[in-house]
């Protein structure tokens, strides 16, 4: 049957024209019950087959309704109480097209979650296409909103199940419960017949499963919230009106961003081009107005005689009594000391949100003193969240614990946001429960590959075919060799090195070909796009691609054929390219070796085999290559890396080391380099739109008035007009009563620089890398590890004619989209690896008790200094500032960087006696105390 919806519609120049849409409706969709006699079996070309309702639906007995019983939510409710509809106890549930397209979108996260519960067989969700039923799709009457239609829509397909499975005589009647917290929708459906019940109602009924309480989210309508208590906050303008003003000019959108160092500041990053008033401060409880870190807020300006400067204060919620609104003022008087007129900087007031970015937060509970009290506070494990109230019966039992808490709202009349618990993780402090922790807040995808995903690799026992030799050339009598770290089990790249007939030499290098496995589009390639990169902590990897493929298939492991994407070179022997090309290969590796292994080899009197021949031959290049590379101005900085010991069964750190790179890795290194900027030169030539390239963007000079003024203090000038200035005046800077100076400078120079990204050529013009000197640059050598790797494989495949292109492949702005995850999984990645060092090493000196080491000056501060032990590559913050202890008298000096404390003056570079410690008075955010202890001050 054919029906057709009309509506009008104004074009962009303004003219107002007729749309006719056709509508088709159906008799043949099945209700998802399952055995129903009277439907048909499903449609080939309907919905994707789950498992559907259950014929005898089984789940949490209710006392509200003890028959058997499907649920049918409604849009709202839906979108609030998701972790309750995730929950193993709610099984059989209906879902409408029309609540999933509601859904879709106002909220991206909570479809996608929906969709992996319908698609989940266990959990009995079934997916209702009510909108092309020829029964259950209704017209919308004149006068009606969209929403109201949508209401009755719902209401309708309710009524429709009800009548319908009452026709299935051999089966027990089964009842269709409708669920909302619309109290009119749920008033109505009440009159026309209709079993329905607010999500609340029919969670309590659930007698057997009283903790599914504790996972209601309290959403209160707009205009009920101020029932009691003081308002504390301005009402938020409506985005109707944020939007006009925004387009005036009389509010600026930008995104909010949370101070870790005090709550009562932030900073509001502005959207758009514009230069001035790009950074707003927001200062004071009611300024902030509710916002959350990350949130898209709109700010009104104040007027300059209003603006504050950043506060140097350190203020830390304590949030002992929550409804103390003096002492929050109180708190806010502190921040307006009078200040330099330079140091003010533009200051506004948060007045509305044009969009939420709440996600699930770690933490712990702090539990309410008041004796069978059901609200308490929740303190996330990330600084810049509010705390969090929440209601739960289980409080006893989640003391101690770090559980997941989500945001439902945040009423005006409180001084913190209301909320609902999710998940217990486990006890805090435990490595398992940490890691998850610490996996959830820096946002790592890390959960097991799905069966949609997985059904996408290769079938085993997996061998190479006559197909895939088409296009590809046989390399496999090349001695290729492969240079790792010890224990590496995702081989992306390998080498080779031979002298060629005519006198010059041929370099390879081998990169897996995991593009081949992963083809564009799939679940497969759509999650590793996903997760973007795999993630390296101290005692676990999160890889991006399924392990058949990382440690198997596109591992070139030694002595296996390999499916490979070569880049090979022609050289003279003063490294010189002569010639480049590119072929996808196969090749058999002749050794898998650590760069110790490769060392050891090169220095060996005895060895002359042919992969040590190769070798030799590639170390001796490539340090032409790097001195080359250096001499364009290429920095070198320092960044110390710490590398653990574990004991074998505990997994505990029982050793903790700076790494030591040798000759090998920088070999391997600057054939990487070369074999990128190779490949980002042959895919710009071919597709100077769509080239997927990488960018290390010149620091803007303030960033380096720290290092200059460090190395001044030192009788040391450090030129930073452009990379080869800064190279030279690095090498320079030497001290031979200081050998470590030179280390620290570099470690110095290495905070100032920018953040490397990936970018669309065709969306940018400034491809300079800065760091490695290079006019263009990208990323083709880590494919295994690194999503960006594979798309420059596509690239490279089609301009060789290896492989046929696709549309997303040739759209600059779904590329772009692509760079921007890109670029914020790898910064995802660094912080949970950050993260993951620091909670080893407090682990490292959990046990150890105090430790005295040699430490150096890397910053000073107004109340403290930042320092560096080199024997563990460990930073750490001695304070001179102690709760219960009489400040000493401090005087900071920015311009020759020191900090006096009472009579002694410590300098930046300065060599320092340290206590380390680990601090545990607070469980959720232990940290390594430093004490100085020489020079005494």
């Amino acid at each position: 049957m054919l029906t057709s919806r009309t509506f009008l519609k104004r074009t962009r120049a303004g003219a107002v024209v007729k749309v006719v849409r056709e509508h088709y409706l159906r008799e043949d969709i099945p209700c998802g019950a399952a055995h129903c006699r009277l439907c048909p079996p499903r449609a080939a070309d309907g919905p994707p087959a789950a498992t559907g309702l259950q014929a005898r639906p089984s789940g949490a007995a209710s006392n509200l309704c003890p028959g058997p019983h499907y649920l049918l939510p409604d849009t709202n409710l839906l979108l609030h109480q998701i972790d309750i509809l995730e929950d193993p106890v709610i099984k059989n549930v209906i879902v409408l097209q029309t609540v999933l397209q509601e859904v879709r979108n106002r909220s991206a996260p909570v479809y996608k979650r929906i969709r992996d519960v319908i698609q989940n067989p266990e959990k009995h969700f079934y997916s209702f296409t009510n909108e092309h039923h020829r029964e259950t799709y209704i017209e919308q009457k004149q006068g009606e909103t969209s929403n109201d239609r949508n209401d009755r829509a719902i209401r309708v397909a309710v009524k429709w199940y009800n009548d319908h499975l009452k026709k299935i005589e051999d089966e027990e009647n089964i009842q269709v419960i409708f669920l909302t917290n619309d109290k009119t929708n749920k008033e109505k459906a009440l009159e026309e017949g209709i079993t329905a019940y607010t999500c609340e109602e029919y969670i309590k009924s659930l007698t057997a499963n009283p903790d599914l309480l504790d996972r209601l989210a309290c959403v209160s309508d707009e205009g009920k919230e101020i029932e009691s208590g003081k308002i504390i906050f301005p009402e938020h303008v409506p985005l109707s009106k944020l939007q006009q003003g925004i387009k005036s000019g009389i509010y600026l959108q930008g995104t909010y961003r949370a101070s870790r160092d005090n709550y009562l500041e932030a900073t509001v990053w502005v959207h758009g081009d514009t230069e001035e008033n790009k950074e707003i401060i927001i200062q004071g409880l009611k300024h902030l107005n509710r916002a959350v870190h990350e949130d898209i807020v709109a700010v009104e300006l104040l007027a300059k005689d209003e603006w504050v400067a950043p506060s140097s204060v350190v203020l830390q919620d304590d949030g002992q009594n929550e409804d103390d609104i003096e002492k929050e003022e109180e708190k806010e008087s502190i921040l307006k000391t009078s200040v330099n007129k330079d140091m003010l900087r533009p200051t506004g007031r948060v007045v509305g949100i044009i969009k939420r970015n709440w996600r699930p937060f770690c933490g712990m509970l702090s539990k309410s003193q008041i004796k069978e009290a059901r609200r308490h506070l929740f303190t996330p494990a990330d600084r810049r969240i509010p705390r969090i109230r929440i209601e739960t019966r289980q409080a006893d039992t989640l003391e101690g614990q770090r559980i997941i808490v989500a945001i439902d709202g945040w009423p005006r009349n409180s001084r913190y946001p209301n909320g609902h618990f999710v998940k217990n993780l486990g006890s805090a402090g435990d490595k398992e429960t940490e890691t998850e922790v610490l996996l959830l807040e820096h946002d790592v995808p890390h959960q097991p590959f799905s069966q949609g995903v997985l059904k996408f690799l290769p079938k085993m026992p997996w061998s190479i075919t006559e197909q895939d030799m088409k296009y590809r050339e046989d390399l496999r009598h090349l001695y290729v060799c492969s240079v790792d770290p010890p224990g590496c089990t995702d081989i992306d790249d390998a080498l080779h090195c031979r002298e060629v007939e005519n006198g010059n030499i041929e370099v390879g290098v081998h990169i897996a070909d995991v593009s081949h496995f992963i083809r564009p589009g799939n679940a497969l390639d759509e999650e590793s796009a996903k997760r973007g990169t795999t993630v390296y902590l101290c005692e676990k990897r999160i890889d991006m691609v399924p392990e058949l493929l990382s440690s198997n298939l596109c591992s070139l492991r030694s002595n296996v054929d390999r499916l490979a994407f070569s880049c090979i070179w022609e050289m003279n022997h003063k490294a010189e390219i002569l010639k480049t090309r590119f072929t996808k290969s196969i090749i058999n590796s002749k050794a898998s070796l650590t760069y110790a292994e490769a060392q050891m080899r090169i220095d060996s009197a005895t060895m002359n085999d042919e992969i040590t021949t190769s070798l030799r031959g590639l170390n001796k290049l490539a340090k032409i290559l790097k001195k080359r590379r250096i001499d364009n101005g290429a920095l070198t900085l320092s960044s110390p890396e710490v590398r653990f010991h574990m004991d074998s069964e505990t997994h505990d750190p029982i050793d903790l080391q700076t790494k030591e790179l040798k000759e090998t890795n920088s070999m391997v290194e600057e054939f990487m380099l070369l074999a990128n900027v190779s490949v980002a030169q042959k895919i710009y030539d071919e597709f100077p739109e769509f080239a997927l390239l990488r960018k290390h963007p010149a620091p803007p000079p303030s960033n380096y008035d720290i290092l200059v003024k460090a190395a001044k203090s030192k009788d040391l000038e450090i030129k930073t007009d452009s990379a080869k200035a800064l190279a030279e005046s690095l090498d320079k800077a030497e001290s031979p009563t200081f050998p470590y100076l030179n280390t620290l400078l570099r470690i110095l120079t290495t905070r100032c620089m920018m953040q490397a990204v990936y970018f669309c050529s065709g969306m940018d013009n400034d491809f300079h890398h800065y760091g490695l000197a290079s006019p263009i640059y990208t990323h083709f050598t880590s494919p295994i590890r690194r999503y960006a790797d594979i798309i420059v494989h596509r690239l490279l495949a089609v301009a060789i004619g290896a492989d046929s292109t696709y549309p997303d492949l040739l759209d600059k702005h779904k590329l772009a989209d692509m760079c921007k995850n890109l670029n914020y999984r790898h910064k995802m990645a660094q912080y949970a690896q950050r993260a993951s060092v620091a909670f080893h090493t407090q682990l490292f000196f959990k046990n150890k008790g105090v430790v005295n080491e040699d430490a150096y000056i890397l910053f000073v501060r107004k109340n403290a200094v930042v320092v560096l032990i080199p024997k563990y590559g460990l930073e750490g913050t001695v304070f001179f500032e102690e709760k219960g202890k009489p400040t000493p008298r401090l005087d900071y000096n920015n311009e020759v960087p020191s900090l006096t404390v009472e009579d002694t003056t410590l300098h930046v570079f300065d060599k320092v006696k340290v206590n380390i410690m680990l601090d545990a008075s607070n469980i959720q955010h232990q940290k390594i105390r430093m004490v100085l202890v020489e020079p005494k001050v």
